[in-house]
């Protein structure tokens, strides 16, 4: 089966706001073993919705569309599914009483406008909206669907996950496809994209014939970069083999070419892979931080239960504060030796077992003498006191959120060193 997105909104065109759900889409498609060939943006023209939703079922057996369904002059995604339809739009008095008691609960009465969203074309389905207003539309269009959801993200991933993908799927089974699909999401930090793919470029020589298992690398800015592989089998069984015997080739191909980069599997983030650490080692933590301003106990408390191994931060910024708080010798505060005190000072003010800490330039202007992206990270276990030096690149933005990262990680194999 093969899927194609279409974004409706003249905002996504001007360039106003960036399309996080095609992109989301996109990847959840891909996880499920699902074909995504084209992706369209379309801007509020009715006409132009039509070519669109036209062209997509033209070459796609299903069609997801975001956006256009709200309650203002500008959404008339409903009135060019309509027309692709060739069918009338129908009020649903039950969607209207639904919206009704939304705007009731909030102490608010339903404006006139909001009537649009009850506006279904015939033969369409609902996907009951539980988030918002606008309920999701299952359109039949010949043999094949488009399927429209809100453009408000968090409505648009409920409606995917809970309607359309069990939809999809079933369609899927329907046309004869029996296989189970499954997937591995290998989270990094400390390689590029390019070298990766060029780490495990012999899977993908050996996989290019087969089909059933693919590899494929998702650069996540902050995150790292990803590295997915699915699989696709008779039964769940067989697709569970194929992809375990997979990760354990590209974990090695990985491991071989760059040491211990996988941080975390699936949704695991860089603080979930802290906070396992602490608690099998009952350690606690605590940061000082001059160049990441909080960033990095701001991911920590992210964490359910932070409260059992993270004792606190220190956002050090001016460096008065690492001379009287923390105990760094007065000087140049952007150096290893400055990292180091930071950390022991941090470990000593927080009464924690660990502490870790960060310092450097975020730019533009260089500091100590040191150009932007310079950073020094200090973690302090016991009587052990150690440095790491980094060079990072990017805008003020981006080297504070690499700093926030590369510091955490630093510690994850500080951490895994003891064992």
């Amino acid at each position: 089966m093969r899927v194609e997105i279409v974004a409706v909104g003249t905002e996504l065109l001007l360039g106003q706001i960036p399309d996080t759900n095609s992109q989301w889409l996109g990847e959840q498609l891909a996880a499920n073993g699902i074909a995504s060939h084209f992706h369209q943006h379309v801007g509020d023209n009715h006409e132009r919705i039509v070519l669109a939703f036209r062209t997509a079922l033209a070459r796609s057996d299903a069609v997801i569309v975001c956006g256009g369904l709200g309650p203002t002059q500008d959404d008339i995604t409903r009135a060019a599914l309509a027309e692709v339809m060739n069918a009338p739009l129908e009020r649903h008095e039950d969607i209207v009483e639904s919206i009704r008691k939304m705007f009731d609960s909030r102490g608010r009465t339903m404006p006139d406008n909001n009537l649009f969203q009850a506006d279904v074309p015939r033969g369409a389905s609902i996907i009951v909206q539980t988030r918002g207003t606008a309920p999701g539309l299952i359109c039949p269009v010949g043999l094949k669907v488009v399927y429209a959801v809100p453009g408000v993200p968090y409505e648009m991933t409920d409606m995917f996950e809970r309607a359309i993908l069990p939809d999809l799927l079933a369609r899927e089974r329907a046309g004869g496809t029996t296989s189970v699909i499954t997937s591995r999401v290998l989270r990094t930090w400390g390689a590029s994209e390019s070298a990766l793919a060029e780490a495990v470029g012999e899977r993908f020589e050996a996989l290019s014939d087969d089909g059933r298992v693919t590899i494929a690398f998702l650069a996540s800015g902050i995150e790292g970069i990803k590295v997915r592989i699915t699989a696709r089998g008779d039964d769940a069984e067989h697709a569970r083999s194929l992809l375990e015997n997979e990760e354990l080739l590209v974990r090695r191909l990985i491991s071989e070419r760059f040491g211990d980069i996988i941080f975390g599997v699936d949704e695991e983030t860089m603080e979930d892979a802290i906070a396992s650490r602490l608690l099998e080692r009952g350690l606690t933590l605590g940061v000082a931080e001059s160049v990441t301003g909080g960033l990095i106990a701001s991911r920590l408390v992210n964490i359910a239960g932070a409260s059992k191994w993270f004792r606190g931060g220190v956002v050090s910024y001016a460096s008065e504060v690492k001379f009287d708080l923390l105990g760094v010798a007065p000087g140049p505060v952007v150096s290893g030796d400055a990292a180091k005190a930071m950390a022991t000072g941090v470990r000593r003010v927080l009464g924690s077992d660990i502490g870790l800490s960060v310092t450097g330039v975020a730019g533009p202007e260089e500091q100590d003498g040191q150009p932007a992206g310079t950073v020094f990270v200090g973690i302090a276990i016991g009587d052990d006191v150690e440095e790491v030096a980094l060079r990072l690149p990017g805008d003020r933005p981006r080297i504070r959120s690499y700093s926030a990262i590369s510091a955490l990680d630093a510690l994850r194999r500080a951490l895994d060193r003891l064992g």
